[in-house]
C-alpha cells in the first residue's frame, strides 16, 4: 500500500497538463498557421512599410509640414495603422472561418485550457505588431533618417504592441457575428476608412473640419495620438483619455463577443 501511496502523487502531477506550456504551444501553432497563409501574412506585414516607405519617406524626403518631422510623424501613423490589421484580420476572418468550418465546436470537445484559443490569437496579433514595429523601424532608421531616444522607441513598441488589443476585439465580434465569406469585406470596410478618418495617413489638420471633429469617435484615432506623443509629434488629448477610450472599446466588443461564441 505504501509503495502505491507513493507512486500515485508522481502519476497525477505527470498527468495534470501544463497550462503555461499549452498556451504557448497554442500560441505557436497559431502563429505558424497564420505566417503560412500568405493571403494574411503578406499584407499584414508588407502594406504598412511600403506606404511608409511611398508615402512617408521617398515622397516627403527633406520636407516637413509645419511643427511635423513627417517621417517621424508617418513611422507613428503607419505603425499603428500596421497594427490594427493583426488584430483586425487575425481575429475577424480566422474566428469567422474556424466557425463555418466547426473547428470551435470540435475544439470544445478537447482537454484544452478555457480560453486557449483566445489567448493564441492574441499571442499571435501582439507578436505580428512587434514584427511590423521592427520593420518600420528599420526603414526609419536607415531610410528615412529618423532618430529617436531610447525611451521614445520603447514607448512607440509598447504602444504598438498593446494598441493591437481593441482591434482584436473587434475583430473577435465580427468573426463571432458573421460568416467566413462576409468577414474580410465588412473588416476591410473598418480598417481602411478607420484609418484614413483618424488621421494615420495624413495630418488631421489637412483634413476638413468636420471630419477632425468626429476624429475622437474611432478607435485608431487614440491609438495613433498615443503613438504621436511616443516620438515627440504634436497630439492631442491626455495619455489617460486615450488609454481609457480605447478600454472602453475593447470591452464593448469583447463582452458581447465571448456571449455569441459561448452559445456555439
Amino acid at each position: 500500500m505504501s509503495s502505491v501511496a507513493a507512486i500515485l502523487p508522481a502519476s497525477s502531477a505527470s498527468s495534470s497538463p501544463n497550462l503555461l506550456r499549452c498556451h504557448l504551444i497554442e500560441a505557436r501553432h497559431e502563429f505558424l498557421r497564420l505566417l503560412r497563409t500568405p493571403m494574411f501574412c503578406i499584407p499584414t506585414l508588407v502594406f504598412p512599410a511600403m506606404f511608409y516607405l511611398l508615402f512617408g519617406v521617398l515622397m516627403n524626403r527633406g520636407h516637413n509640414a509645419g511643427p511635423f518631422d513627417m517621417a517621424t510623424y508617418m513611422l507613428a501613423g503607419y505603425g499603428a495603422f500596421g497594427v490594427m490589421a493583426p488584430g483586425l484580420f487575425g481575429f475577424g476572418v480566422s474566428v469567422a472561418t474556424d466557425r463555418d468550418r466547426g473547428w470551435l465546436q470540435w475544439r470544445r470537445a478537447m482537454p484544452l485550457p478555457p480560453g486557449a484559443y483566445l489567448v493564441a490569437k492574441l499571442a499571435m496579433a501582439m507578436l505580428f505588431a512587434a514584427i511590423i514595429f521592427v520593420i518600420l523601424a528599420t526603414i526609419a532608421i536607415t531610410v528615412a533618417g529618423v532618430h529617436l531616444p531610447l525611451t521614445a522607441w520603447a514607448q512607440l513598441f509598447a504602444v504598438d504592441v498593446l494598441g493591437v488589443l481593441p482591434f482584436c476585439a473587434i475583430g473577435l465580434f465580427v468573426g463571432s457575428a458573421v460568416g467566413a465569406q462576409a468577414a474580410p469585406a465588412i473588416i476591410n470596410l473598418i480598417y481602411l476608412p478607420l484609418s484614413f478618418l483618424s488621421g494615420l495617413w495624413l495630418p488631421l489638420s489637412a483634413m476638413p473640419a468636420f471630419l477632425r471633429e468626429i476624429a475622437p469617435l474611432w478607435p485608431a484615432y487614440h491609438l495613433g495620438q498615443l503613438a504621436y506623443a511616443a516620438v515627440g509629434q504634436p497630439s492631442t488629448g491626455s495619455t489617460l483619455s486615450h488609454v481609457a477610450a480605447l478600454a472602453v472599446v475593447t470591452v464593448a466588443f469583447l463582452v458581447p463577443a465571448r456571449r455569441r461564441l459561448a452559445r456555439g
